[in-house]
């Protein structure tokens, strides 16, 4: 039911086909996120029909709402919110790091929901519960995420949990039709990622994601981990860089192989008036286009720069209309659609570290 495929290489980057029950993806690919649900102001079949054919979901959000009987009751994730393609759950690791009052013991994590203050417990056994019940094609282990990149001791205590709730989480998962992954933690001590990726792959996963980066981390420190953890993982195998998805990161990433990403922000900066172009990131409601009749980015055939000025869309964000957001949320989804074609054509062709290198000096990244 599941197969994965490398179909050619150049350099370390790598051009792959995940087929899984509902389909298949050719990586690297770009996944949107969808904690809820719902990819933000856009329908399920907009974000289907960009190319975009996988996104990630929050097993921790969608159990607190709308909770498990109400997405069984329609049958599957996939049923609930009508998508067709690669549906991956994330366990509630990641809510160790970004929920206030987090807490946990060797047996699970403690999460307080923020809308009422009430606590919920989790152990591996209850997230793949959960998480198989949801219905996604690929589940994540839960795992612990630091909430210090340099300390050190929080990092070692990460990897020994994340081990032992990857061994529980393989245990307690028996579901044919939905393939389980474990996460890589570690921080960025080199030894340590040596030592959880040994860890887990004694129990064996057919893909890994690869955790614990974006959380305060000098970029140049992730590269080094992306490229460090990446040759350390079979080659047989996925490579998925969890939270980590801007364009010129991925560019930079696809050099040592990953073939999944996801990212929050390329949606969330939208929301907030910043139009992601080829040329790199813009405010698009800045006064330089309150009179422009240019597109968004000329280089674009998305249905919103073949249809509205940036003076519109300008207008549209300065006088808070939502379709101001919806737009711009569509443009940026279209482009980092594009984006992952342009680079697995290039891989394809051969000719990745040059399309690598111009994409990089003209999108001239902002730190």
């Amino acid at each position: 039911m599941f197969s994965f495929d490398i179909n050619k290489t150049d350099g370390f980057s790598r051009l792959c086909v995940f087929s899984f029950p509902h389909g298949m993806i050719e990586t690297p690919c770009f996944m949107p996120v969808a904690t809820s649900a719902s990819v933000k102001l856009l329908t399920s079949e907009e974000v289907f029909s960009m190319g975009l054919s996988a996104v990630i979901l929050n097993a921790y959000h969608l159990y607190i709402k709308p909770g498990l009987q109400v997405i069984e009751g329609l049958g599957d994730i996939h049923r609930f919110m009508n998508w067709n393609g690669l549906a991956l759950t994330d366990s509630g690791g990641f809510q160790m790091f970004s929920l206030p009052g987090s807490l946990s013991d060797d047996n699970g994590i403690m999460l307080k929901v923020p809308a009422s203050g009430l606590q919920q417990y989790f152990t591996p056994e209850k997230m793949m519960d959960i998480e198989t019940r949801i219905g996604a094609d690929v589940i994540m282990c839960l795992d612990y995420c630091p909430k210090i990149w340099d300390n050190l001791t929080e990092l070692k205590i990460a990897v020994d949990k994340t081990i032992s709730w990857a061994k529980r989480c393989m245990r307690a998962h028996s579901t044919p039709n939905q393939q389980l992954w474990g996460i890589i933690q570690g921080g960025v001590d080199l030894s340590l990622r040596a030592q959880c990726i040994e860890g887990l792959e004694k129990i064996s996963f057919p893909g890994y994601g690869i955790g614990g980066l974006s959380i305060g981390e000098p970029w140049e420190k992730s590269l080094e981990i992306i490229d460090f953890v990446s040759k350390k993982i079979p080659e047989n195998k996925v490579r998925y860089l969890m939270g980590l998805g801007m364009p010129d990161q991925i560019v930079e990433a696809c050099e040592y192989g990953i073939d999944l990403f996801d990212c929050a922000m390329p949606t969330r900066i939208a929301r907030n008036g910043t139009t992601l172009s080829w040329n790199g990131k813009f405010n698009i409601k800045a006064a330089a286009w309150k009179y422009s009749d240019e597109p968004l980015d000329a280089e674009c055939d998305c249905y919103v720069c073949n249809t509205y000025s940036r003076s519109y869309i300008r207008h549209l964000f300065n006088a808070k209309e939502l379709l101001g957001m919806r737009l711009n949320s569509y443009h940026n989804l279209y482009f980092m659609s594009m984006l992952m074609k342009k680079i697995r054509n290039n891989i394809r062709q051969g000719t990745f570290q040059e399309f690598k290198k111009n994409f990089l000096s003209k999108y001239k990244r902002k730190e």
